[in-house]
């Protein structure tokens, strides 16, 4: 009997698309990598599991990085395994390839990236040649039991889907040849001089980047101005009222910085002042009703941008709420969406939902959709129903399911979304907007007054929410007008000149950067008019926060509260782009319109073909830039530091690749200077003035050696007898040199605590804390403890107050930014005292999973040089060797034969416990075994409760459980 797999993106949908089969399918059989009935084969990838890379003729590794290698455009791509998922790869290749397999279903995520994880797998099962088997493609956009059995009804066929394939591969290919050869090209460029500068851009990061650095030179170069206004206080017979002075002859000219009520001179606006003061008004006013209607639904930019407005959620964490709201929890519509409307025949299933809010007892919300039933607020809407707008995927809306157990963000996201869904089916708000002016001749006031008469939608927002959304905080706007008489002549009380200063634009937060992606770099501020923008944006809604999550890794920007900054590094890149007239990878625009050109090759109007000519002429032309730039310097807005030269006293300024000096006024310079990047790291300007007055900043973090480890260490800049010039040096604080030299130490900071070994007082010297019988004082000239601990470890600061509370507690609070050498990874532990080892180690904090086998505590000597030292001095294979010898414990467990029980689920194979335990939670993780309100709880199957005896087990119980199945062990 012939079977079709069903291939889903990730476990969980894979088990939904089971329990949404089964009563109309058959009862499915749990397998190790797959569920089976008659009918179907469900399994799932976990994301992607194969890569595109250039053939290994066509290619270059990094080692070999140069202009001579460069472009690479090879005729084709090759497929690698991403090596921790090659294991799931194998067993969904395994399930396609069976001959009683003759029909695939692509389940993977409804989009383009859901579609090239499935045609990359598919490619990559048929090997050398196409697979050959038809393909249907499953098209969720709920995960609800119901839209999933829908979908199965309504399949489409692979002829529907080639434009979105084509747009796909295209997008990944074009990403590889802009990413991989730009990156090289400017790596390359700026390595000339020596060292390795990793300087990576990319087909949508970069000019992602150029907006943000556009951005902050606006700000750089803001000149402040003065100007005035001049607000006044008039008395009527029924009351007071305020009003501000404009010039109603007014009109919008070249300076953007100019306003109706604004003057630029003191004196103009004094004048003003002394002309009204006490004089009386003529008053002419108008009012009229308006209306505001809601916004509209959401789609995951605007989703994101209100979440980080309203909550500070970065862009990545909305992703990521959203998605388990859709995935887990079944609460929400799909969220990798860029339409704001809703299929014309969705609107049974909209009532359905405002019922479902109306009985779900959530308080805040069940009133307002009873309130939308009772007045039949959910009818037929073109701003709401739309074919047209709806293309992938259609808005985010909540589904029919009431959700439970959510944590706090994400009832925070739904109730967001649910308010916005219900929102948009309300009235319009009605208001009373009244203008009035008052005249003392020639000069004319003006007061603006908003009255709330009918609140529809906003009824749901409450009146604070009311207020933002209006922007009824201003002053002169919102208020309730004291009524003037016709013809009544008002008193002017009060008039003040009221003196201010411009301000430059503000700098993005990610909010506003999403918003400038979606609309390419084009301000837009309407929702609608951004909507017709969305198809030329940077990037796709499902791809906006990784990018700018690269970004912030990569250093070119950082986050300070919500704003973002671009670095030194950022600069120096534009700078580079710019000056080699690569305009390609700067402008917004332009990338706007290929993501354009994609979307247009979805729809069937563009060949790939014409697309993919554009991005290699592109990158050929990119690569030449770079390779025949023959000037000394790239141009660009350089600083001039205000510290002299240490050697001459001259002026030092910055160009491309240094500061130098260039000498006193009338006369040349030293020949002193600095790189600007160091081992790959990027000086701020700020940090840079600082070398150079103290000459020494640091330790500072980001370095990396020549082999690509990061390391940190202090900078300084000394005098080189041999040059008779200074030089930058890095100085890794080996405080070994007072004690060979017999150098007495002066402790000049008060003592951190008391030393763990001999009690004496605790210091901060030079990169460490160390004790002050460690190295030679007055009082004692010759050292007798050891205690010494490094002031940054694995790039983690430790500050003062934490060696304090690790002296008088035993160990620190939890730290989160130590960087792990072996895995480049970022992980959290305690730094604590180990009297028995006597040394300071890592202490983890429980795990919510087991830890590697053999991953017992990890050491660090007290006596140990910091890891900057160590990532310069220590040659790799020595690193390499002392891994290897610190991993030699483990192979002493020997294997044991498993029970038939703990057999059927890790295989036959004589393995040791901690082995047996990780093969036991790849298990558990495949088959989504954990228990959603509690993690750490294990949730038996068949298969399992063999093992545990029981119908469920706590994760720690997983390694005694497993040592009574393994031969005695």
């Amino acid at each position: 009997m012939t079977k079709t797999l069903v291939i889903a993106e990730k476990p969980s949908v894979a088990q939904d698309i089971v329990r949404a089969l089964t009563p109309v399918a058959g009862k499915f059989e749990k397998h190790e990598d797959h569920f089976e009935n008659d009918r179907y084969v469900v399994t799932s990838a976990v994301g992607h599991l194969v890569e595109i890379q250039a053939p290994e003729q066509f290619d270059v590794k990094r080692g070999k990085w140069s202009f001579a290698h460069l472009p690479v455009i090879p005729p084709y791509f090759d497929l690698k395994p991403v090596d921790k998922t090659k294991s799931r790869l194998n067993a969904v290749v395994k399930q396609a390839k069976r001959k009683d397999v003759t029909e695939l279903i692509n389940a993977c995520d409804a989009g383009r990236e859901g579609e090239l994880i499935f045609r990359l797998i598919e490619q990559y099962a048929g090997g050398s040649k196409p697979l050959g088997k038809p393909v249907k493609r499953l098209w969720l956009q709920s995960m609800t039991p119901q839209a999933i059995r829908d979908g199965f009804d309504a399949l489409r066929s692979e002829q529907q889907m080639a434009g979105l394939a084509s747009a796909a591969r295209s997008r990944s290919e074009a990403d590889w040849l802009v990413g991989i050869n730009g990156t090289r090209a400017m790596t390359a460029f700026n390595s000339r001089d020596g060292g390795f500068f990793l300087t990576t851009v990319g087909r949508v990061q970069t000019p992602t980047l150029s907006l943000v650095v556009e951005r902050e030179e606006k700000i750089r170069k803001f000149i402040s101005r003065d100007y005035w206004e001049i607000h006044a206080t008039f008395g009527a017979q029924a009351g007071e009222y305020p009003a501000k002075w404009f010039d109603p002859k007014w009109k919008k000219g070249e300076d953007v910085e100019a306003r109706a009520d604004r003057v630029w001179s003191a004196a103009e606006a004094q004048a003003i002042a002394n002309a009204v003061r006490g004089k009386q008004a003529t008053v002419t006013e108008e009012s009229k009703p308006t209306t505001q209607a809601s916004p509209l639904l959401f789609d995951l930019t605007s989703l994101q941008r209100e979440a980080n407005g309203k909550f500070g959620f970065s862009a990545k964490t909305t992703l990521a709420l959203a998605q388990s709201l859709y995935e887990r929890h079944k609460a929400l519509t799909y969220p990798r969406t860029d339409s704001r409307a809703l299929p014309e025949d969705y609107l049974p299933v909209a009532k359905q939902t405002f019922e479902m809010l109306a009985d779900s007892g959530m308080r805040h919300l069940a009133p307002h959709a009873l309130t939308a039933l009772n007045n039949n607020y959910i009818r037929p809407s073109k701003r709401i129903f739309d074919n047209s707008k709806v293309s992938d995927h259609f808005a985010i809306i909540p589904t029919t399911q009431a959700p439970s157990g959510l944590s706090e963000a994400e009832q925070k996201l739904y109730d967001l979304v649910v308010r916005r869904f219900m929102a948009v089916f309300f009235p319009s708000a009605e208001y009373t907007v009244t203008t009035r002016i008052s005249t003392v001749a020639p000069h004319s006031f003006k007061t603006e007054g908003k009255v709330l008469v009918k609140p529809g939608w906003l009824a749901i927002y409450g009146k604070e929410a009311a207020d933002e959304i209006e922007g009824g905080k201003d002053g002169d706007k919102g208020q309730n007008l004291v009524p003037v008489k016709p013809g009544e002549m008002v008193n002017t009380l009060q008039v003040d000149p009221k003196g201010l200063k411009t301000k430059p634009p503000a700098r993005y937060s990610e909010a506003t950067l999403l918003g400038a992606m979606e609309s390419a770099g084009k301000q837009i501020d309407d929702d609608e008019l951004r909507e017709a923008m969305q198809e030329k944006g940077l990037g796709t809604p499902a791809t906006r926060a990784a990018i700018i999550e690269g970004l912030l890794t990569e250093k070119y920007m950082l986050r300070e509260g919500r704003e973002i900054i671009p670095t030194a590094k950022a600069f120096q890149l534009m700078t580079l782009l710019r000056g080699l007239e690569v305009e390609e990878l700067c402008r917004a625009e332009l990338t706007g319109e290929w993501e354009y050109k994609l979307s247009q090759m979805e729809k069937g109007q563009l060949s790939r073909e014409a697309f993919m000519q554009e991005i290699a002429a592109m990158t050929e032309r990119m690569v030449k830039k770079a390779k025949e730039y023959d000037r000394d310097t790239i141009p660009g807005d350089y600083a001039t530091l205000q510290s002299p030269c240490p050697n001459c006293g001259g002026v030092v300024k910055e160009n491309y690749r240094r500061y130098a000096c260039v000498g006193k006024p009338g006369a040349e310079g030293c020949g002193f200077s600095f790189g600007k990047s160091p081992a790959g790291r990027t000086f701020e300007t700020a940090e840079a003035e600082q070398l150079l007055r103290d000459k020494k900043i640091g330790p500072l973090e980001g370095f990396r050696s020549k082999a690509g480890w990061p390391f940190t260490s202090e900078i300084v800049i000394k005098y080189d007898d041999e040059a008779h010039n200074y030089k930058l040096e890095f100085d890794f604080g080996d405080d070994k040199n007072a004690e060979e030299s017999g150098e007495l130490v002066e402790f000049e900071d008060a003592s951190l605590g008391a030393c763990p070994i001999c009690g004496s007082e605790v210091h901060e010297h030079g990169s460490n804390y160390v004790c002050s019988k460690a190295v030679p004082t007055a009082a004692q000239p010759t050292p007798s403890c050891t205690f010494k601990s490094g002031k940054i470890i694995l790039q983690q600061p430790v500050e003062r107050e934490q060696m304090h509370k690790l002296l008088e507690t035993g160990k620190t609070d939890l730290l989160d930014k130590f960087v792990s050498m072996r895995t480049r990874r970022n992980f959290k532990a305690h730094l604590a005292w180990d009297k028995e080892a006597g040394k300071v180690n890592f202490e983890f904090a429980p795990s919510k999973f087991p830890p590697r086998p053999g991953a017992a505590s990890k050491t660090i000597a007290t006596k140990a040089k910091p890891t900057s030292a160590a990532a310069k001095k220590t040659p790799a294979k020595k690193a390499a060797a002392k891994t290897t010898a610190a991993k030699a414990p483990r192979k002493a467990a020997a294997g044991k034969a498993p029970s038939a029980a703990l057999a059927a689920v890790i295989g036959n194979e004589p393995v040791a416990r901690p082995e047996a335990v990780k093969k036991m939670w790849e298990y558990i993780k495949a088959h989504n075994l954990q228990d959603p309100k509690d993690k750490r709880t294990i949730v038996a199957d068949d298969k399992l409760r063999a093992v545990f005896g029981k119908d469920s087990a706590g994760m720690f119980e997983l390694a005694g459980i497993l040592g009574n199945h393994l031969g005695g062990e």
